[in-house]
């Protein structure tokens, strides 16, 4: 034990003389938490939508008010007024306009005579996020166009009242899992991985081969040191980010235990697979040159940024196996749902016996010898 806790203690003394490693392997992916949880999963606002009005009559003017409506409250829409169709077209097809509305001829008599009316909607669904955007919003608005002034005695429509169990999720919230996640791999990779290879080449390893350490002393004192490295960036991250987001679930005791539990299972299981990668390979340019690859088939197949059900099956075979993908899910429950202990027991003994099995796999591979 004395001479494992060397190995630990020399690894954690080396990682704290190099604060790049740490920036590196902390601020990145709270970066990344930040911009992306801007740029991505806001609510559309501003759109520039024509409206083209080729009947001017009372129910044009309804639908040009319910426009103005939009535009002073919540903003989706800013209309531009338009007299010919064939221009708003052309102008959502040059991008000056996201959208446009045809209201067609004769519409005010349809809809009197209960004649089938029809509005025209023109999207560039060349960017599906804010075509599908323009589409649900406007269905909202013929929705509400279509309900009666005078409601009927006896409602003769099926209604549909969804509940909502949590309060609504920014996509900084939502994507804060996928970042604590990232950031210990990020560790892992440069502590745990870029370091090891390089002290092989620099010939660190050579010394503890001239001493009385054991293979499984090392082995296990590598590991662990990894495991701490990857711990502490994923504490920093978890309570930094947790700020910034807005969630609180800090001040819960229960809830901190429970992270700290998944924090501890991921580093495990991260370090373990990431010594298995490396435990043979000479070359320190072989972890730098897989990094984008570990990244990519690791990261985004996992649920940290889109739902796992929306997958292809060979790609959703990958979150499968992927141990990215229960940390993210046991952090999600943690952090976003507050569930109990029962909702991360399974993403915890799916990352130990992952984290247990590649490490008896990495400790079999490990050569005590030059």
């Amino acid at each position: 034990m004395t001479r494992m806790l060397a190995i630990v203690e020399r690894e954690l003394r080396k990682f704290f003389r190099s604060p790049a490693l740490m920036l590196v392997a902390m601020v990145f992916p709270l970066i990344q938490l930040i911009i992306l949880g801007n740029a991505f999963g806001g609510k559309i606002r501003d759109a520039h939508m024509g409206i083209v009005d080729e009947d001017h009559g009372e129910q044009a003017v309804r639908i040009k008010e319910a426009f103005d409506a939009v535009a002073a409250n919540i903003r989706t829409f800013t209309p531009v007024y338009y007299t010919d169709e064939q221009k708003a077209k052309e102008d959502v097809r040059e991008g000056r306009l996201d959208g446009a509305v045809i209201i067609p001829r004769q519409y005010t008599r349809k809809v009197l005579a209960g004649d089938n009316p029809q509005l025209g909607l023109v999207v560039d669904n060349s960017d599906q996020f804010m075509s599908s955007s323009l589409e649900q919003e406007m269905k909202a608005l013929t929705d509400s166009l279509n309900t009666p002034r005078i409601q009927p005695r006896l409602p003769n429509q099926i209604a549909l009242e969804i509940v909502e169990l949590y309060p609504y999720i920014e996509y900084m919230k939502y994507l804060l899992p996928g970042s604590i996640s990232l950031a210990m791999f990020v560790s892992v990779m440069i502590g745990g991985g870029m370091l090891y290879i390089d002290d092989k080449a620099r010939g660190v390893h050579e010394g503890y081969l001239v001493t009385p350490i054991t293979k499984t002393e090392l082995v296990l004192g590598l590991n662990i040191a990894g495991a701490l490295k990857a711990i502490m960036a994923g504490v920093v991250i978890t309570i930094i980010g947790s700020l910034i987001a807005g969630i609180g679930v800090l001040f819960d005791p229960m809830r901190m235990l429970q992270l700290l539990l998944m924090i501890a299972a991921t580093a495990m299981a991260f370090n373990a697979m990431m010594f298995l990668l490396m435990v043979r390979v000479e070359d320190p340019l072989v972890p730098r040159a897989t990094f984008g690859i570990l990244n990519t088939l690791l990261f985004f197949p996992s649920g940290a940024i889109y739902p796992v059900h929306a997958f292809p099956p060979w790609l959703a075979a990958i979150a499968w196996v992927d141990p990215f993908s229960y940390a993210v899910h046991g952090f999600k429950s943690i952090l976003l749902k507050q569930a109990g202990f029962v909702a991360i027991r399974s993403d915890l003994l799916v990352l130990g016996v992952f984290g247990a099995v590649t490490l008896l796999c990495g400790t079999l591979l490990f050569k005590r010898t030059l």
